[in-house]
């Protein structure tokens, strides 16, 4: 444990943001993972929830959650799955 008053603070500061962070990436994977059962099961509605990803992806990229390109990169192979079945 660290000795230093700021050094104790800044722990306590980190670890407030890893809990904020770790609700953001469990909406994240919860909306990728119910994107993906719509999209097998042949729903119509995983267009709307393609969308909601990539909500909650720039959330977190605007957040400082995950880095925007991280961001990005997801949103795309979300919609290319997305175009590829409807096809």
């Amino acid at each position: 444990m660290a000795n230093i008053k700021s050094q104790i603070k800044r722990i306590g500061q980190n670890n407030a943001a890893r809990d904020r962070n770790k609700g953001v990436r469990s909406a994240i994977k919860t909306a990728i993972r119910k994107f993906n059962e719509a999209l097998e099961s042949g729903d119509k509605s995983a267009e709307k929830l393609a969308q909601e990803v990539g909500k909650h992806l720039d959330k977190a990229a605007a957040k400082g959650v995950i880095h925007k390109n991280q961001a990005a990169n997801r949103k795309s192979a979300i919609y290319k799955r997305l175009t590829k079945k409807s096809k």
